[in-house]
């Protein structure tokens, strides 16, 4: 997973890690799956979290937006006779595929994985050489459409909203540069502009390269707005006391799980010192404590866990309220449809 700028795992810059399902143990706990239950996943990858759902007794619906994952996963659903559904899906569409009564539990492991770290032709890895591109869907617009044709303003943005990245300005106009004589094409041709433009410091825990490609990677997948639109799907896919279940890596994704959960624990509106405008009914309750990290031990076998972050919720049986995106104050960037090639 591509470091959070507090530091963490740092294998999107790194060499092969192999794929482990990360706080397992505790998503289990937390979904509290068994027979008779319909659990969607909705980040298939590996099927490390299926399999363990699947292993409870429980149904599976399980989406993916990579066809790699998808392909893979073939041997898989041909093992567990029907019990395991397996869908080529981005996980804000998951509604689609809730049963009509309604779900009873659904999981969500954001982020990149370590298969497509480790895959150079994904280009993810600014240590991995190859194109730039970071299209989990292998569709759309790529890292490269975005470093050769956003605006000078829209890049700067993009890098510190979606890196934290300090030095945005300098790195932009020294893309503008660069691009104007050649193209970006590889993972190595950016990494290497922006070593030279912010050399590492001894102090430096992480490449110069970490924020950037973390940025270009959440701006190309829209990752910060899928996973806004899928809690706000799981919310209303969700049978009374079914279970929501969110296991991020970085700061920005679990800002975003945090408000969702703080926002739908039905707090009155309105300020302290004024009455109280109305009251709201909870669609969420806390599971358990509101944030639970990795243990020393797991982290020190996975490194990938040490920034991860879990937070649950049980579905009351209050009305799904909007989905209204003000709530997370994403900014507004760049177009994605404008910058194609």
């Amino acid at each position: 997973m591509v470091a959070n700028p507090g530091g963490g795992s740092t294998d999107a810059g790194g060499g092969p890690v192999r794929h482990i399902p990360v706080l397992l143990d505790e998503v289990v706990a937390a979904l509290a799956p068994a027979p008779g239950k319909i659990i969607l996943d909705g980040t298939f990858g590996a099927g490390g979290y299926s399999s363990a759902i699947l292993a409870a007794g429980a149904e599976v619906i399980a989406l993916d937006r990579d066809p790699t994952a998808i392909a893979a996963g073939q041997a898989m659903v041909a093992a567990h006779g029907g019990h395991l559904k397996l869908v080529h899906s981005q996980f804000s569409h998951l509604g689609d595929y809730a049963p009509p009564g309604g779900l009873d539990g659904v999981v969500l492991d954001i982020g990149v994985s370590s298969m497509q770290i480790d895959e150079a032709e994904r280009g993810f890895s600014f240590q991995k050489k190859g194109p730039l591109d970071m299209r989990m869907s292998a569709e759309g617009v790529s890292a490269a459409d975005v470093v050769n044709r956003a605006k000078v303003a829209d890049l700067i943005r993009i890098f510190h909203f979606l890196g934290e990245e300090s030095q945005a300005p300098r790195i932009a106009h020294a893309i503008e540069k660069r691009r104007a004589e050649k193209p970006f094409e590889t993972t190595r041709d950016l990494a290497g502009l922006i070593e030279l433009v912010t050399p590492r410091k001894m102090k430096d825990k992480i490449h110069p390269a970490t924020r950037v490609f973390q940025a270009l990677r959440i701006f190309v997948n829209d990752e910060l707005g899928e996973l806004a639109q899928a809690l706000f799907a799981a919310e209303a896919a969700l049978k009374p006391g079914g279970r929501l279940v969110v296991v991020t890596f970085h700061s920005l994704e679990d800002r975003i799980v945090k408000k969702f959960f703080s926002d739908r624990a039905g707090k009155a509106s309105g300020s302290r010192h004024l009455p109280v405008a109305h009251e709201r009914a909870a669609t969420f309750a806390v599971i358990g404590k509101p944030m639970v990290s990795a243990s020393e031990a797991e982290a020190e076998i996975n490194p990938r866990a040490r920034s991860a972050k879990l937070r649950a919720g049980l579905r009351t049986g209050a009305a799904a309220e909007a989905a209204d995106m003000s709530l997370f104050g994403f900014p507004n960037l760049a177009s994605l449809g404008k910058l194609g090639g």
